[in-house]
């Protein structure tokens, strides 16, 4: 397990400095220079040069990629061109409600998935299983935007009882409201991330259902509740953990997107603000801490994978458990 622990980190390390090239020579692809944030119509040659030195646009770009891989060892992500202000401590700002958006938006839809898509499994030849797969197939198909749209409409427009969007100025000093302007956006994203992942569940469930082990413990004794409770949980949960880091992942993503439909401070509004102004430090910041979180929970999640399965570890460790 050492072994495989220091590998998996070399790998992520690895990943996060491609990420952090990619990202880098993508934004660098975008036509236009990033100095005309600063300047107005009209601008002469002198004040374009000005301005490319001011942001260091002027200089090659490896070594505009070494200064930002230095900054970022740093934790400095750089300063705004618009506001002028370091654009580290607005993502921290803004990270406030974007991370309390996707873990209670992920721990809902798990509340949802787990139950549904084991039920949906047990009971596939009823048709009551059959409607919960169907439903699962066409929640994957269902876009996140829509649903927020459907649920606006019915909850803050018609029934009046959830704010549309927005959120509080003191964000979480007042948490009864904090909670109650996430409600919306965190039952949107639950929506759609629980319907793929009740699909998983579901064939995770199939595969113990159908094994030999359980019909044994069966015949053994063993009561299906105890069976499934002993032997079928852990199986069933190895496939379903490595789907949850992704999920999690996606989760984190939905919430970016979900932010600008329900106009909530958090990183999706910031990174619309900062296309739209071609903030490039604040576009470079808001998706490098996003690709940087994709690849932590990755990484999070192997090794959960690791500690629930003793075969994994067995394998990974030389054949010893």
């Amino acid at each position: 397990m050492g072994r495989y622990l220091l590998r998996r980190t070399g790998f992520l390390l690895g990943s996060l400095l491609a990420a952090a090239a990619l990202l880098f020579v993508l934004l660098r692809l975008l036509p236009g220079d990033p100095a005309n944030a600063l300047l107005s119509v009209g601008a002469t040659p002198e004040q374009i040069a000005a301005a490319r030195r001011q942001i260091g646009s002027d200089v090659p770009l490896p070594e505009q990629f070494a200064a930002w891989l230095a900054g970022l060892a740093r934790l400095d992500l750089g300063t705004s061109f618009v506001s002028r202000l370091p654009v580290g401590p607005e993502i921290a700002a803004r990270l406030v409600v974007t991370v309390p958006l996707t873990l209670l938006s992920f721990a809902l839809a798990v509340l949802i998935a787990l139950p549904v898509g084991f039920v949906a499994a047990w009971r596939s030849d009823r048709w009551y299983g059959l409607l919960l797969n169907g439903v699962s197939q066409l929640g994957i198909a269902v876009p996140v935007f829509w649903i927020g749209m459907l649920l606006v409409t019915v909850f803050a427009l018609r029934l009046r009882v959830l704010p549309a969007g927005g959120f509080p100025r003191g964000d979480w000093a007042e948490p009864g409201r904090a909670l109650t302007s996430l409600a919306l956006p965190v039952i949107t994203i639950a929506l759609v991330m629980s319907a793929s992942l009740i699909r998983y569940v579901r064939s995770a469930t199939l595969d113990v259902l159908g094994s030999d082990y359980l019909r044994t413990a069966r015949a053994l004794g063993s009561s299906f509740a105890g069976a499934m409770w002993r032997h079928g949980l852990r199986n069933a949960s190895v496939p379903v953990i490595s789907i949850l880091g992704i999920e999690l992942a996606t989760t984190f993503l939905g919430a970016v997107v979900v932010e600008s439909v329900f106009t909530l401070p958090g990183l999706g509004t910031l990174l619309v603000e900062g296309i739209a102004e071609h903030d490039y430090p604040v576009i470079q910041g808001v998706l490098a801490v996003s690709t940087f979180a994709v690849l932590m929970i990755g990484f999070a999640a192997d090794l959960a994978q690791r500690l629930v399965d003793p075969r994994l570890r067995a394998h990974v460790g030389g054949g010893r458990p």
